[in-house]
């Protein structure tokens, strides 16, 4: 893949499905515009240092004047990629209305608004190709039993893909999408210590696919939820 001289928006690139990503665009030569909010995960961030990434500090990227702002300062935008989100394990009883509208905002409202913002810009080359991340969940909803809103939420990531798909095709830009199971995190294994790590698909293996889905050796494929499962 030749990312060579261009500019990709990483939203959530200072986590760790983001990091990989970052360092796979990187490794094909593009220049990638991580926003971040949380200082702990920017002090994480191996690739904070390296002269083709931008660092911007946003408030949060579910505020309309945030996210024109970041997308304001890209030059010639080629490829954006949504992985910024949440994740709640909560019964529909035990869940807010604060806590579902938290869920919404942090996975469906923040993909919206940058997928609206990358396709403004790029809509003014006619190219450009846009990845999102949904969640299992999201395809398979009795999986999101405990953890409904998340999966709701996932589930709207699914169906914008599949419909901004369709919408601006005839822009040149292609539209997708991922979705994944657990993947294999320092968090996830803390969070299940029992669990068969070596089924999980690994960061770096999502990313590969996220990778091709935004690059410009993608000529054909849209409005595909691409399910990155590994062997779970």
């Amino acid at each position: 893949m030749d990312f060579k001289d261009r500019h990709v928006v990483v939203t959530g690139g200072t986590g760790a499905l983001g990091s990989a990503v970052v360092e796979t665009l990187l490794a094909a030569g593009a220049h990638c515009h991580v926003p971040w909010m949380a200082e702990a995960e920017l002090k994480r961030f191996t690739q904070r240092d390296n002269a083709r990434v931008t660092l911007v500090q946003v408030p949060t990227l579910s505020d309309e004047a945030a996210v024109a702002a970041l997308y304001g300062a890209v030059p010639n935008l080629w490829a954006s990629i949504h992985l910024v989100g949440g994740f709640a394990m909560a019964g529909v009883a035990d869940t807010a209305k604060a806590a579902l509208v938290q869920q919404i905002d942090m996975n469906f409202v923040t993909c919206f608004l940058c997928c609206g913002a990358a396709v403004r810009a790029m809509t003014r080359h006619k190219a450009g190709r846009i990845v999102n991340v949904a969640a299992r969940p999201a395809l398979e909803w009795r999986a999101g039993a405990g953890m409904a809103a998340y999966a709701a939420s996932k589930a709207a990531v699914a169906a914008l893909t599949v419909a901004l798909a369709e919408e601006v095709a005839k822009d040149g830009i292609l539209v997708n999408a991922v979705a994944p199971s657990i993947m294999d995190t320092h968090a996830n294994r803390e969070a299940m210590p029992s669990a068969d790590y070596a089924s999980w698909p690994k960061v770096e293996e999502v990313a590969a696919t996220i990778a091709y889905l935004a690059s410009p050796e993608n000529r054909v494929t849209r409005g595909t939820i691409a399910t990155v499962y590994g062997r779970t």
